[in-house]
């Protein structure tokens, strides 16, 4: 088995202190970010967007947000009549955690995909999952967001005139997303990461084709 150097403890700790510096440098740099991404300027959303909601009820926009006043949400890879499941996504929202932290603040987390709830009921129920989960089904949402895949937007209500208005504050895709995933976060923790051909390993290391290891959780 091809594995890292072996040296002494005190020899380990110099290594170790030395990428310590590099990431509080790296954590510094994301934090500079984070400021940057709260002064952005956002996006009014005018339109009357209609959602149909796990339990088969018609949602506004601003209801989507259950009187919270930010909203995330996730863009799930299901068309209409799909016949297969996204493993990213799938994936994705196995590591999605109990919302209450998000809540207490203020902010709502749900999925959301072009099929229609019922072949959405098909997969949560499969699948087991918990979260939220609402059909854009027959509307222009997905559209409008200018959405080619999966992805994920943030949405700020806000309701002090009197009125529910609503914006679009953020959106990432590909390894945006992927930097959120707990999973991928604790992969780049051990020794051979995320065991894909994209990353910068020693020779040696453990590599497969980038995704080609990504299953649906029970079909591993």
């Amino acid at each position: 088995m091809t594995r890292p150097t072996v040296v002494s403890a005190q020899e380990w700790q110099s290594a170790r202190d030395a990428l310590l510096a590099k990431e509080k440098e790296h954590t510094r740099a994301l934090d500079a970010l984070a400021a940057e991404r709260r002064r952005l300027p956002m996006v009014r959303l005018e339109k009357d967007y209609r959602f149909t909601g796990p339990d088969g009820s018609t949602v506004t926009l601003p209801e989507l947000f259950d009187g919270r006043r930010q909203l995330v949400i996730y863009h799930f890879m299901q068309e209409p009549g799909q016949d297969w499941l996204c493993g990213g996504c799938a994936s994705f929202t196995d590591n999605i955690a109990h919302q209450e932290h998000l809540n207490a603040r203020d902010t709502r987390l749900v999925l959301m995909a072009r099929a229609p709830q019922e072949e959405i009921d098909l997969v949560r129920k499969r699948m087991g999952w918990t979260v939220p989960w609402y059909s854009s089904y027959g509307g222009d949402f997905n559209d409008d967001m200018g959405l080619r895949g999966f992805g994920l937007s943030v949405l700020l209500r806000d309701d002090s005139s009197g009125t529910d208005e609503v914006f679009r504050t953020y959106f990432t895709d590909a390894r945006g997303v992927d930097r959120l995933r707990l999973d991928f976060n604790l992969m780049d923790l051990t020794p051979y990461g995320r065991q894909e051909q994209w990353e910068d390993s020693p020779r040696g290391w453990p590599q497969h084709p980038t995704w080609s290891r990504i299953r649906i959780r029970d079909e591993y």
